[in-house]
Formats: structure tokens, C-alpha cells, sequence
């Protein structure tokens, strides 16, 4: 039988026969199982509190309050406490109808040690899967100002918080560079709110999203009877955003004819509305996104270079959600959470098996196809393998194994700050298999020891 390691968990074993009670005692201990004996519910009681680091077993037949009362109680005080029961021989139905009431299982007498420990080893994987999502859940209402919008704890999102409170504080314009889904709008949106701009407007256009025949009346504005069906005057964007922010999505969209009147207005700093010859003046920052080289676009003859390198004064590039592997946990619990809230329904519990397959995928989509998937969960959407029905594992098995092992010695070594000694002890692997796996994977330990805080306007990848 394997011996787990279930550090800081308990098993309350209760039983008023002595020698059963010592010798069960005996046999969780030997597995490596710390156990509070008592003879009594109503002792039993005493160590139960909500959130109970362990299990509760107890026999039904007890003087005083009885097994099926103090399994009342229990469940009542904590659902979620796996409650298993010792019945004696002819008592199946009795147990069967318990577990309608909330017991996890039940162990019929005479039992042996092996079924014992394993029953005792399922029912604490699960507490122990609840009691981290508890933990989890209050990190995360707990975070606060930036960590609580910009949700990870890799080096890599650690860095692009570093990067977005120091440009906040800036004039600058910015160049947001990422894949699609990588939470661009997001970041502009942590870059205007921790500003001094804060209390003004943040406008947010997609380029990509807006017909040419529009877009310039939309950026700029126009009086009435500037042209056909102006029937009245209109506020352009850029005018609207004064004093606060303007967020170009997809900025390489953008009409080239239309390029070289942004440039005129992020050099002057004023605007004209189509039909009018009144020049207004504007104070705002400018925030642009894209998820292609506009540098090589502009060598194409794609997008203007004098735009580019007008845009260009500061860059942020976020990684891609394959970058920082680690980060899933957390982000999908925050999407759940988030989720749950949005469609009025309880947050469901995450499986292990779950967490295992979500970063085993290589996420084209990246943060927003998690988040996606964060909502189908919620809503029960998700196929009998814990798998999205619309993903599909990319790779072999081999390198899905390979990734899932890297970033799981990843998070060791960041959790313990890069302390490879320390790392393959809490990983339960000798040094010498670390240290192969770390040259396999080509991990360097140095980048997780404790970070500097220089300033950088491209975030380490």
C-alpha cells in the first residue's frame, strides 16, 4: 500500500470500544496518518470546527449522542467534511440511507487495516482538494489594487504588474503587444485607472471592428450637414476620451488613410470634427494594442512608420497563457468565481483532474479561451473527461506529460525562490533527478530567486 503525504490533516476516529479504537489508531498511523482518538461524540465534537483539516470516521453505535446524530451535526457546521461510518454487521441499509444524508462512505465491521487506511486516504485527497479551493478562493478576495485585476503569480505577469504601475504614473503613449486574448484591454484599462487620469473617460475603439465608411466620424466627429445623414453634431472619440484615455484595438486594422490623421493629432493634440475649420484642443493618453509586428507591417508598406514609432514611445508585451503555465490554477478559479457571481449559481468544486487537463493545452485563445471555459464549467457544459468538448489536447502524449511535469517544477522552484535543495524535497525527488529534469526542460533556478525591481518598459518572457 503507498504511503501519501498529508501533512497537517487529521483523522478523528471515533469508537468506544478501546481496543478497536487503539488498534485503528494504530493502523492509520503506521500509513503515515495523524489520528485523534476519542471514545465519545460528544469529544468529537470539541476538535470539529469549519474548515476541519481532516476527516471524520466514526462508529454509529456510541453511548450518548450516536453516529448518525454527531454525522448530523458535522454536516450541518461543514457539508463539505468527508463524514465516514462504521456500521456493524446487518446495518448496510442503514448506512446506505446515511450517505443520502450527507456520509461520504461507510466501512462495515470486522474491517481490516488496508480497507481502513485506503477509505481514509480517498476521503482526505477530497478534504484536502476542498480545503485548498477554499484557500484559494480567499486569496483571491483578498487580493487588492493591481493583483486583484491582473490575477497570477508566474515571474512573467508578476513583471507586467511591475511594468503598468510604473507607466501608469507616465504621460507617455503606449504599445500593447500580444497574442490574441492575452488581456490587452485589460491592461489598458489598470493603466488608465492607476493614473491620474483615473476620473476621466477611457474609450475604447476596435479598429478592426469599425467600418471605413464611419471610422473617421467616429474617431474625429462632425458637425451638421457635414455630410450626408449628419443630422446633427457628434462628439468624436477623440475628443470625448480629453483629459482621460483613448485605447486603440487593433491598431494594425486602422485604414492607412486614416493613419496619417491620428498621427496629426497625437503630434498636436488637437482635432478637427469633419465640416467644421474650429481646431479643439485635447489633453489625453494614448493606448495602443496589437498582436502583430507593426514594425515589420511598416517595412511592408502596411502601416505607417512615423505612426509606429509615434505610438512606440513605451511597450508592454504580455505573454501568452502557454508562457506561464502556473498561472492556470489561479486563473481559472478567479474565472470560476467570476463566473458563478455573473450566472447566479454556486461556485462547483475543481477536480485535480481537471486543473491537470486544462494545462496540458496549449490555449490558442489563451486568457480569454480559459475564461470561456471557466463559464461552460459553471454552467455544467463540460463533457464526462473534464475536457471542453471543443478542445482537443495538442502534442503527444509524451510532451503533454513533459509540459505538465515542467510547470509543475516551475511552481516549486518560485514558491521556494529558487532553491533547487529545498525544491526536491518538497517535490519528494533525489537532487540529481531535479537537476536532470532542470537541464531537460532547460530551466534556469537563478530567475526564480528573489526579483529585482528595476524599472523596464518590455516585461521579461
Amino acid at each position: 500500500m503507498q504511503e501519501r503525504n498529508f501533512d497537517g490533516m487529521q483523522v478523528l476516529f471515533v469508537e468506544d470500544d478501546a481496543i478497536v479504537r487503539k488498534g485503528a489508531k494504530q493502523a492509520l498511523e503506521l500509513a503515515g496518518l495523524s489520528v485523534i482518538p476519542c471514545a465519545t461524540a460528544e469529544e468529537a465534537l470539541a476538535h470539529l470546527s469549519p474548515e476541519f483539516p481532516g476527516i471524520l470516521i466514526s462508529d454509529v453505535k456510541l453511548p450518548g449522542i450516536d453516529g448518525l446524530e454527531l454525522l448530523r451535526i458535522a454536516v450541518a457546521q461543514d457539508p463539505s467534511l468527508p463524514v465516514i461510518l462504521v456500521t456493524g454487521h446487518g446495518d448496510v441499509s442503514m448506512a446506505v440511507g446515511a450517505m443520502r444524508q450527507g456520509a461520504y462512505d461507510f466501512i462495515e465491521k470486522p474491517f481490516s487495516a488496508d480497507l481502513l487506511v485506503e477509505v481514509s486516504y480517498r476521503a482526505l485527497d477530497k478534504r484536502r482538494l476542498v480545503l485548498e479551493n477554499i484557500d484559494l478562493r480567499r486569496q483571491l478576495e483578498n487580493r487588492e489594487g493591481i493583483e486583484a485585476r491582473i490575477v497570477g503569480r508566474s515571474n512573467a505577469i508578476a513583471k507586467v504588474r511591475q511594468v503598468v504601475l510604473n507607466l501608469a504614473t507616465k504621460s507617455a503613449d503606449i504599445m500593447i503587444l500580444g497574442e490574441t486574448g492575452t488581456g490587452k484591454e485589460l491592461i489598458a484599462r489598470c493603466l488608465h485607472d492607476f493614473s491620474e487620469r483615473r476620473n476621466h473617460h477611457f474609450v475604447a475603439i476596435n479598429c478592426g471592428a469599425l467600418p471605413e465608411s464611419i471610422f473617421e466620424s467616429e474617431l474625429f466627429g462632425h458637425e451638421e450637414g457635414a455630410f450626408t445623414g449628419a443630422n446633427r453634431q457628434r462628439i468624436g472619440k477623440i475628443e470625448y476620451a480629453s483629459g482621460g484615455t483613448l485605447f486603440l484595438d487593433e491598431i494594425e486594422s486602422m485604414p492607412l488613410s486614416l493613419q496619417v490623421k491620428l498621427l496629426r493629432v497625437l503630434q498636436e493634440r488637437q482635432v478637427e470634427r469633419l465640416g467644421s475649420n474650429q481646431v479643439i484642443p485635447i489633453d489625453l493618453r494614448v493606448i495602443a494594442a496589437t498582436k502583430d509586428d507593426l514594425r515589420i507591417l511598416a517595412e511592408q508598406n502596411k502601416f505607417r512608420a512615423d505612426l509606429y514609432y509615434r505610438l512606440n514611445v513605451a511597450s508592454l508585451t504580455l505573454p501568452a497563457l502557454r508562457e506561464r503555465r502556473e498561472d492556470i490554477p489561479l486563473l481559472f478559479e478567479f474565472f470560476v468565481l467570476q463566473g458563478a457571481l455573473r450566472y447566479g449559481q454556486a461556485a462547483p468544486l475543481i477536480g485535480i483532474e481537471l486543473l491537470r487537463a486544462l494545462m496540458a493545452q496549449r490555449w490558442p485563445g489563451n486568457v480569454r479561451e480559459l475564461r470561456n471555459i471557466a463559464d461552460r464549467f459553471v454552467l455544467g457544459l463540460l463533457d464526462d473527461m473534464l475536457m471542453p468538448s471543443g478542445i482537443r489536447r495538442e502534442g503527444s502524449l509524451a510532451e503533454q506529460v513533459d509540459a505538465f511535469e515542467k510547470s509543475i517544477i516551475e511552481d516549486g522552484l518560485r514558491r521556494l525562490e529558487g532553491n533547487v535543495v529545498a525544491a526536491a524535497e518538497s517535490l519528494n525527488i533525489p537532487r540529481k533527478t531535479l537537476y536532470d529534469k532542470l537541464k531537460k526542460f532547460e530551466i534556469a533556478a537563478e530567475k526564480f530567486r528573489a526579483q529585482t525591481h528595476e524599472g523596464s518598459d518590455k516585461p521579461g518572457r
